[in-house]
């Protein structure tokens, strides 16, 4: 094992509580374990998510709207105005101008404090008020008139904070975390050849420089992430991801599955009675699926297919395949509407097969959950179809063999484990194949699913029309509703998708019913039907299946309709607020007409004025309709975080690292993670526990 030189081993940073600092309690731990900090070295790795400038004191007289400076002078006023909102006016002068201070929020020793003749020094933002620049809520400290401070020695950081710890905790915790790294400690788990083999900075080096960059240290350089102590510490957290990755498939491969051997007569009665022929790429991802359900290992394979490239049928068969083996198949979608929409499809394909099928959901009760929870478990049903609920404790199959999991991007791995856990069977673990609609770049995917291979429909059924998609301001709603009548009154159908930025559903369906009662008003001619989340199960399914016959001409809705809707004749998609989704979202939505011979038409219904990132969105929707250019402009304009869906779950949230912009990294990860398992395997584990913490112990089951 390579080691730096720890006089003390007990001394290790890894295992020193953060307790051991000055001003960290109880109270105060238990808050930085929010962040995921309850180490010296966890503070260490708390980096810096930007920096500000302290280093100078700038004349008041020179500054503009928009920077963020530090100016010293003399308060000249102090008065509390009332208005809308009562506020806590301090005016300030350094002879060469003045600015304003505003406090919405002060307390009654602060207003003594910030009185006339005291000096003050401030930090803040620069903005253009009513009367003066000003600056809303500055950080401040008071000092006497004419004394003369020494500006800040380095740049300031700032780090991700929470509730009760805030930048000057994490600040004074770094200075400490800083003095114990000085002494040793901090365990290097790159051999030094790599590190110099890849021309990197020492571990030490790199922590110090980014937690306490010198006056002279480029903002921008630091803004761009190419420092090379960023550079440094981002190489570290890749490889620390791209090992845990490659750790969770070479245990697959160490795992049993069972051998779904069977002579295919089910599969092709299946593509027979389909009234449409397979395309190539869909009969290539069968084979390739099937392949992999003949080995002794558990299939781990993601496929990825654009809107309508028919990935539901690749999913048919691999089912089809199981159950011909002998064994049970669970198939899990993110959202109610997605599981009913594959449960309507499978029971309509399936049932002239003889096979049985389950349905099980979170809101399921009753006799119909027992009578599902008794079929699964006894093998009665052989396909059991369902959300997240299906991998609940009170769930168990009698032989799973096949897990299938849809829109993968909107389940953590923890839940993809479980289901797979669902199948343990004298030490046989399920095969698992995932799916996604939204097509991920080819160095996003390789990055954050290399525990998984990866099979793609780069083809669409035949007769797809492609959908031409304008940008059309709400100031000409009218005539946008007049597209609807047209359509409609030519025997077609329209969707009409209300978007909020609010999370809460319930304020979604509001807005839906208000749309809906709006437009059944303007259009009294046509037959206009609503569909949210709050629905019961049972009356979603009446309303699509009304749709779906013909009988209701304009369907309104909230973004549950992203995925698993299918009806032909629906030829027009207007989107209400568009700039308020991200591309993919928008690309899926805009995949729900364009499905028959018609064509079809998707009408962006902005707000202005509209942000520069939303033109770019709305412009690229416009220009190209493949999934996967759409895919990359999404991930250069809203990042991986957001278009893998991994920012509200919390799955691979990086410290330092940025996957787009370290997109060249990527192939010295690669090599390097081969190096560091022939030159020192034991640092393997902890290099993955120092970045990802408690999830570097997935698949340890």
């Amino acid at each position: 094992m390579f080691l730096n030189n720890t006089s003390n081993p007990e001394d290790k940073l890894d295992s020193l509580p953060v307790t051991v600092l000055k001003g960290v309690g109880p109270r105060v731990a238990e808050r930085l374990k929010r962040l995921n900090i309850q180490t010296v070295q966890d503070v260490l790795f708390h980096l810096p998510l930007r920096y500000e400038d302290r280093t100078r004191v700038v004349p008041m007289g020179s500054v503009r709207a928009g920077e963020h400076v530090v100016v010293q002078g003399e308060i000249e006023l102090a008065e509390i105005k009332f208005g809308r909102r009562r506020s806590l006016l301090v005016r300030i002068s350094d002879g060469t101008g003045s600015l304003t201070l505003r406090f919405f929020h002060f307390n009654k020793q602060q207003q003594t404090g910030l009185q006339r003749g005291h000096g003050i020094r401030c930090f803040g933002e620069v903005r253009a008020g009513p009367v003066t620049l000003e600056m809303v809520h500055p950080e401040y400290q008071l000092v006497e008139p004419d004394a003369v401070l020494a500006a800040a020695d380095h740049l300031t950081p700032i780090y991700p904070a929470t509730e009760g710890v805030h930048q000057l905790t994490l600040r004074a915790l770094t200075e400490q975390a800083l003095h114990y790294l000085d002494r040793g400690g901090l365990v290097d788990w790159l051999p030094p050849a790599l590190v110099s083999d890849f021309k990197m900075t020492s571990l030490p080096a790199a922590l110090r420089y980014v937690h306490r960059p010198p006056p002279d240290a480029s903002l921008e350089l630091f803004a761009s992430g190419h420092h090379p102590a960023q550079q440094r510490l981002a190489f570290e957290e890749l490889l620390a991801h791209h090992l845990s990755l490659k750790r969770l498939r070479e245990r697959v491969l160490h795992t049993s599955a069972p051998v779904l051997q069977d002579d295919a007569l089910l599969v092709n009665r299946f593509i027979g009675q389909l009234p449409f022929a397979l395309t190539g790429a869909q009969q290539r991802v069968i084979d390739e699926i099937i392949h992999d359900l003949l080995q002794p290992h558990p299939m781990a394979r993601l496929v990825q297919g654009d809107v309508g490239s028919g990935k539901t049928v690749v999913a048919a068969c691999a089912a089809l395949t199981a159950v011909a083996a002998g064994y049970q198949v669970a198939l899990m979608a993110p959202t109610e509407l997605l599981a009913e929409q594959h449960f309507r499809s499978f029971s309509e394909w399936l049932a002239p097969l003889d096979i049985s099928i389950a349905w099980h959901a979170g809101k399921t009760r009753g006799t119909a959950r027992a009578s599902a929870l008794s079929a699964i478990a006894d093998g009665t049903a052989q396909v059991a179809i369902g959300t997240h609920a299906l991998f609940q404790q009170e769930v168990e199959f009698a032989r799973l063999g096949l897990v299938i999991i849809d829109e993968q991007h909107r389940f953590g791995v923890h839940q993809r484990l479980a289901l797979r856990d669902k199948g343990r069977d004298d030490a046989l673990r399920p095969h698992q194949l995932v799916m996604t609609a939204t097509p991920i770049p080819r160095t996003l995917a390789m990055t954050v699913y290399a525990d998984l291979d990866t099979s793609i429909i780069d083809e669409l059924p035949p007769g797809r029309q492609p959908v031409k998609t304008v940008a059309i301001s709400q100031a000409r709603r009218e005539d946008v509703m007049a597209s609807v009548r047209k359509a409609c009154s030519a025997g077609q159908q329209a969707y009409w998708v209300c978007t909020l930025i609010e999370e809460s559903e319930v304020l979604q369906c509001q807005a839906a019913e208000n749309t809906a009662t709006l437009l059944a008003e303007t259009l009294p001619e046509l037959t206009v039907g609503l569909i949210h989340g709050r629905l019961k199960p049972a009356d979603k399914e009446r309303l699509m299946a009304a749709f779906k016959a013909g009988s209701i001409d304009l369907l309104v809705a909230t973004t549950v309709i992203e995925v698993g809707v299918d009806v032909p004749n629906a030829t027009l998609m207007i989107i209400e607020n568009p700039e308020r989704l991200g591309l993919a979202q928008l690309h899926q939505l805009r995949g729900r007409v364009g499905r028959g011979r018609a064509h079809s038409s998707c009408v962006l219904l902005y707000q202005s004025p509209l942000s520069a990132n939303a033109r770019d969105r709305l412009a690229a929707l416009r220009e190209t309709g493949d999934g996967f250019e759409i895919a990359r402009r999404d991930l250069e304009l809203r990042g991986p975080g957001e278009v893998l869906g991994t920012r509200q779950t919390g799955e691979m949230q990086f410290h330092i690292a940025d996957l787009l912009r370290d997109e060249a990294l990527l192939s010295d990860v690669e090599q390097a993670a081969g190096r560091l398992n022939q030159l020192a395997p034991g640092n393997v584990s902890p290099l993955i526990r120092r970045w990802l913490g408690e999830t570097a112990l997935l698949g340890e089951v």
